[in-house]
C-alpha cells in the first residue's frame, strides 16, 4: 500500500484502539535457540478485546520486520494478552468507508501484513492463549505452527454472520489446512447458526492447532513444544487434505446450507463458498487477491451495513438496556421459585439454577407431573456432564438445587417467585394470588406470558407493585431475548431485580410497555396472518410460505407456525384481534387446523400436510409471492410505527433488537427496520423511514 493509502486508511479509523504488538526475546529451553515473542496488547483489559485496525496492522508489520532484519533468532511466536489472542478487525472505521478503493486498500494491507508470518526465514508460531474470532484466527493461521489452549472460549470465523468473508487468508488458508468440509463448518455452518463458536479443545480436534496445553503454564508450555519443534525432536505430521471429491461435496453441500437457508438474501455467505471452492486449485497469491476482491465488494454492500448495525445492536445496545432503573435497586435474590413443571418451566428450572447458582423449587398440581418435570431437568444435567459443559461435582450440585414440591408453601423464603402455566389470565390470577398468600411482600411475582396483560394480571393481588412481565423464547437455553414488561403499578424495585436477574441469566433484556403480546409475538403475528389470509384468500399453501424468503429468514412462516403450534397461535391472534380488532385478523381456516387437533403443518417428508393443506383451503382470488411479500412487509411497518408512538419499547433499534435475539432475524436485515427503509416501504406506508441515514430505496 502506498503512504497516501495507509494515511487515508488511517483517516477512516480514528477512532481505532490500537492494539499494540510488543517484542520480546525469549529463550527457548533446551538450547533451542532466541526467539522473539510477540504478544498482541491494547492496553485494555479482557473486556475490550484486541482488534486490528490499520494503526495495529502497521505495528504488528513494524514488530515482524524488526524480526525478519535478525539472523540471530530461530523463531517467532505471537501470542495475546490474558484471556484474549485477537477478535478480528476493527470494524469501527468501516461505515465511514465511501469508495470501491478503500474497501480494497483496507484488505490488501490486512493480507501483506499476515501474510509475512508465513514467509519469514524461521518458523513462526501462534500461540493461541483466549478468545480468537475473525482477523485473530486469521493470524494463527498465517503462522506455521500453531498451539491451543484448552480454556479458549471461543473460537471462530464469524464474517459471512456480519456480512463479509473471512478476506485476510481464512477462506484460502482454513481449507488448505483441514480440508474443505471442516474449514466451511468454520466458514459458514457455524456463523449461520446464530454464529456459534467453538472452544479449544475443538481446536485441536478439529487440526487447526498442532498442540493443545492446559491454560495455568500455557506460554510456557507452548513455548517448550517450538523448542522441540525447532530442535527437531518433534515432526508435526497433517493429514493430506483431500482436494478431489470430498472438496467438491463439501462446496456442493455449503451452496445448499447458503440457499436453504438464505434463499440468495445475503451475498456474503455464498461468495466465502465460491472463495472455499477456489482455493482448491488457487495459488496463494491468487486466494489472497480474490479475497481482496471480494472484501472490496461487500464492504461497499448494504447488508454489511445492515450487519454492522445489528452487530452494534447485540454488542452495546443490548448490555445497557434503554429505561431499565438504577440496578442498586435491585432485591437480591437467593431462592427461586417456578409455578409449573411443564416442558418451559424445566427449561427455566434449568436456566435459573445454573446461573443463579441458588435453590430451585418447581410446583405443579400432581406429583406424577412434578417427579416427571424434576426429572427432565435432571435429565438436562446429564446431557451437559456428557458434553463436558459441567464437571461432575457441578452436575450433582445442579441437580441437588432444583426441587419439586406439590405445596406452594415451599415458596416460602422464595425472593423470584415465575409462573409457566397454562396461557389463561383466570388460571394466572389465581396463581399469583395462592403465591402472594405464601411468599414476603418483597418477593418478585413474574409472569411468563407471552401475550397477556400485565397489569390486569396483578390487578387483585395486595401487591401489583411487585409483579413483573418476564418472557422468555423458546427454546430458553438458544434464544437470548427476554421481553421485561412493567405492568401500570410495576415499581422500580421489582423491575431493577428483574433487569438484574436477566443480567445474570445472560439474557438480552428489552423492556417492553404493557402492550397486547409486547414485541414479538405481535410482529410475527401480524407477519404469520398477512401470509394466512394470502392462502385464505385462495394462494396455494406452498407459495405463500415462499413468498417471504427474500429475508432470508431462519425459517418460513408456516414452518414457525407449526413450532410455535397451531393452537398457540391462534390463542395470540385472538388476542391482538381482540385488542385491534381493524389490523388483527383471527383465520378461521386456522380454528379448523385447530379443531382438526392438528399439531403439525408439515408431513415428515417436509411438504404440507394434506389434510392440513384440505383444512386451509380458501377463495378465489390467489396473490403472487411479489405481493404477499409487500402486503406482509407494509404491514409491519405500519405496525412498528403504531408501536413506537405508543411507546412499547423506547426506539427502533430496540424493536430489532427484539427479532435478531428472539426470533433469529438475520443480522444482514439489520433487523427489520433497516430493512424496511432500505426496500422503501418505511417511507410508502408512513411517510418517513425508520432511521435519518437511511439508504435511498432499491
Amino acid at each position: 500500500m502506498s503512504n497516501s493509502a495507509i494515511d487515508q486508511a488511517r483517516e477512516l479509523f480514528r477512532d481505532e484502539v490500537v492494539t499494540k504488538a510488543l517484542s520480546r526475546d525469549v529463550e527457548l529451553p533446551y538450547g533451542a535457540g532466541t526467539a522473539v515473542l510477540i504478544t498482541l496488547d491494547n492496553g485494555h483489559d479482557h473486556t475490550r478485546p484486541n482488534t486490528f485496525g490499520p494503526a495495529g496492522l502497521l505495528d504488528l508489520d513494524a514488530a515482524i520486520e524488526a524480526a525478519r532484519a535478525r539472523t540471530d533468532i530461530v523463531a517467532v511466536a505471537v501470542t495475546g494478552k490474558p484471556f484474549i489472542f485477537a477478535v478480528g478487525a476493527d470494524l469501527s472505521g468501516v461505515d465511514a468507508i465511501q469508495n470501491r478503493e478503500q474497501a480494497l486498500a483496507i484488505g490488501k494491507l490486512g493480507h501483506d501484513v499476515f501474510r509475512k508470518l508465513g514467509e519469514l526465514h524461521v518458523p513462526t508460531f501462534a500461540l493461541v492463549n483466549g478468545a480468537a474470532m475473525g482477523g485473530g484466527v486469521e493470524v494463527a493461521l498465517h503462522c506455521t505452527y500453531r498451539t491451543v489452549s484448552s480454556g479458549v472460549p471461543a473460537f471462530s470465523l464469524p464474517e459471512a454472520f456480519l456480512g463479509l468473508v473471512p478476506g485476510w487468508g481464512g477462506t484460502y488458508l482454513l481449507p488448505n489446512l483441514i480440508g474443505a468440509e471442516k474449514a466451511l463448518k468454520l466458514i459458514i455452518d457455524n456463523p449461520l447458526a446464530q454464529n456459534k463458536v467453538i472452544k479449544g479443545t475443538q481446536v485441536f480436534e478439529m487440526g487447526i492447532a498442532d498442540a493443545i496445553f492446559e491454560p495455568a503454564d500455557f506460554v510456557e508450555e507452548s513455548l517448550r513444544w517450538a523448542a522441540k519443534v525447532v530442535k527437531g525432536d518433534i515432526t508435526v505430521e497433517r493429514p493430506e487434505v483431500d482436494k478431489g471429491e470430498a472438496w467438491d461435496n463439501a462446496v456442493n453441500m455449503a451452496r445448499f446450507t447458503v440457499e436453504g437457508k438464505l434463499h440468495g438474501a445475503a451475498p456474503a455467505p455464498a461468495r466465502a463458498v465460491e472463495l472455499v471452492a477456489e482455493a482448491r486449485n488457487r495459488t496463494r497469491d491468487e486466494g489472497f487477491a480474490a479475497e481482496d476482491e471480494a472484501l472490496a465488494d461487500l464492504i461497499m454492500s448494504p447488508e454489511l451495513k445492515a450487519g454492522l448495525y445489528a452487530f452494534d445492536l447485540v454488542q452495546k445496545r443490548a448490555k445497557r438496556p434503554a429505561g431499565a432503573p438504577d440496578k442498586s435497586l435491585a432485591r437480591k435474590v437467593t431462592k427461586v421459585g417456578v409455578v409449573g413443571a411443564g416442558l418451559m418451566a424445566g427449561q427455566l428450572a434449568l436456566l435459573f439454577a445454573r446461573r443463579l447458582d441458588v435453590p430451585v423449587v418447581m410446583t405443579d398440581l400432581d406429583q406424577e407431573r412434578l417427579d416427571k418435570g424434576v426429572a427432565y431437568v435432571h435429565g438436562e444435567v446429564d446431557k451437559l456432564l456428557k458434553k463436558g459443559r459441567v464437571n461432575q461435582d457441578k452436575a450433582n450440585r445442579l441437580k441437588g438445587l432444583v426441587t419439586g414440591s406439590l405445596t406452594k408453601d415451599a415458596f416460602s423464603d422464595a425472593d423470584f417467585v415465575i409462573e409457566a402455566v397454562f396461557e389463561k389470565m383466570e388460571v394466572k390470577q389465581q396463581v399469583f394470588a395462592e403465591v402472594e398468600a405464601v411468599v414476603s411482600p418483597e418477593a418478585i411475582l413474574a409472569t411468563n406470558t407471552s401475550s397477556l396483560s400485565i397489569t390486569e394480571m396483578a390487578s387483585g393481588l395486595k401487591h401489583p407493585e411487585r409483579v413483573v412481565g418476564f418472557h422468555f423464547f423458546n427454546p430458553v437455553a438458544v434464544l437470548p431475548l427476554l421481553e421485561i414488561i412493567r405492568g401500570e403499578k410495576t415499581d422500580d424495585a421489582a423491575l431493577a431485580t428483574a433487569f438484574t436477574v436477566a443480567k445474570k441469566l445472560k439474557k438480552t433484556a428489552v423492556l417492553c410497555k404493557d402492550a397486547p403480546a409486547f414485541v414479538v409475538n405481535r410482529l410475527l403475528t401480524l407477519f404469520m396472518g398477512e401470509v394466512l389470509a394470502s392462502v385464505s384468500e385462495g394462494t396455494e399453501p406452498e407459495t405463500a410460505d415462499r413468498a417471504v424468503a427474500p429475508l432470508g429468514l431462519p425459517m418460513s412462516p408456516l414452518m414457525l407456525l407449526q413450532l410455535v403450534g397451531p393452537a398457540v397461535a391462534l390463542h395470540v391472534s385472538e388476542t391482538l384481534h381482540e385488542a385491534f380488532p381493524e389490523r388483527f385478523a383471527v383465520s378461521a381456516e386456522l380454528g379448523e387446523v385447530v379443531k382438526a387437533g392438528k399439531n403439525a403443518i408439515f408431513a415428515p417428508d417436509f411438504t404440507i400436510d394434506p389434510e392440513v393443506k384440505e383444512l386451509l383451503k380458501g377463495g378465489d382470488k390467489p396473490s403472487t409471492e411479489p405481493e404477499i411479500l409487500d402486503r406482509a412487509l407494509r404491514a409491519l411497518a405500519r405496525e412498528i410505527r403504531i408501536m413506537l408512538d405508543e411507546g412499547v419499547v423506547a426506539e427502533a433499534a430496540d424493536i430489532d433488537l427484539c427479532l435478531i435475539t428472539g426470533a433469529g432475524w438475520p443480522f444482514h436485515t439489520g433487523g427489520i427496520t433497516p430493512y424496511l427503509d432500505k426496500v422503501g416501504v418505511s417511507e410508502a406506508v408512513n411517510g418517513k423511514p425508520f432511521h435519518e441515514d437511511a439508504p435511498k430505496a432499491l
